[in-house]
C-alpha cells in the first residue's frame, strides 16, 4: 500500500461517517457489488450509522439501470442485496466523499481526469491497495466479469469481499498490516 493512501487511511480513521465511492467504467457489476459488499461488513459489525457508502461509473452507458442481473444472482447467492440504480461519477461527488476507489487503471485515470484539484486527486485509489495476499498475488486490479461467464463474477465477488473487509479493518482499527 503506498504511503498517501495510509496517510488517507489514518485520517478516516477519525472521522465519521466515512464516506466512501466504489467506481467502474458502468456500475453494473464491480462497483455496486462493492457497495454491497462493503454494506454487509458494515451492517454485521453494527457500524451502519458510522457509514455512507455509494457507487458510480465513469461512463454513462447504464444510468438509472439496476445492476446487471448477472451480478445481482451471484450476490444474492451471498447474501447480498444489489438494488443501487446505476449513476454517473460527477465532480460534486470529490466534496461528497472521504475515499473514491477505482477498480482498474482506466477507472483510475478517468477519475483523475475528473478530480477538480490535487486534494480531491488524493482522495483517488484503486481497490487493489486493499487486496490481501492471496489476491496479490495474482490480480492488480479487479477484472470486469461483464463479458465472463459465471466464475468472473465469483471471482469479482471474492476480490471485492477480500478488499473491503481490509478496507473497513483498516479505517477502523488503523492498523495497516499489508
Amino acid at each position: 500500500m503506498n504511503q498517501s493512501t495510509i496517510e488517507l487511511l489514518t485520517l478516516l480513521h477519525e472521522k465519521r461517517p466515512v464516506k466512501v465511492l466504489f467506481v467502474c467504467l458502468g456500475n453494473i457489476c464491480r462497483s455496486p457489488a462493492a457497495e454491497g459488499v462493503l454494506k454487509q461488513i458494515v451492517e454485521e459489525h453494527n457500524d451502519s450509522a458510522d457509514w455512507v457508502i455509494d457507487s458510480a461509473g465513469t461512463g454513462n452507458y447504464h444510468v438509472g439501470d439496476l445492476p446487471d442481473h448477472r451480478m445481482r444472482v451471484h450476490a444474492r447467492q451471498r447474501g447480498l442485496i444489489l438494488d443501487h440504480r446505476c449513476r454517473q461519477v460527477k465532480e460534486l461527488d470529490f466534496d461528497r466523499y472521504d475515499i473514491i476507489i477505482g477498480m482498474d487503471n482506466s477507472n483510475l485515470s478517468n477519475l483523475r481526469r475528473l478530480a477538480p484539484t490535487p486534494d480531491a486527486e488524493k482522495k483517488i485509489v484503486a481497490m487493489s491497495e486493499f487486496f490481501g495476499t492471496d489476491s496479490r498475488r495474482h490480480y492488480d486490479y479487479v477484472p470486469d466479469p461483464y463479458y465472463e461467464g459465471s466464475e468472473g463474477f465469483e471471482l469479482v465477488l471474492d476480490l471485492l469481499q477480500d478488499a473491503c473487509l481490509n478496507l473497513y479493518n483498516d479505517i477502523t482499527t488503523n492498523n495497516i498490516t499489508r
